[in-house]
């Protein structure tokens, strides 16, 4: 269990080409910057991002660990 659970973190967390999508405000501004700030900005955002992702994620874990450990639904 412990092994499929970390193998479907290790996917989720790899970046793929829908990871690094923009909102469109975000496009415009990325394609007028050139294509090396492009990857800057995008890196960013990722970066921005992963922090509430991974603590919701820390929560999510505790809570379903929780629920699992004393049996209440």
């Amino acid at each position: 269990m412990k092994k499929i659970f970390f193998l479907l973190m290790i996917v989720a967390l790899l970046p793929g080409s829908d990871l690094l999508a923009q909102c469109s405000l975000c496009t415009k501004t990325a394609q007028q910057l050139g294509e090396g700030p492009a990857k800057g900005l995008n890196n960013g955002i990722l970066m921005l991002a992963f922090t509430p992702l991974a603590l919701g994620a820390f929560l999510g874990y505790r809570w379903w660990r929780s629920q699992r450990v004393t049996g209440e639904n």
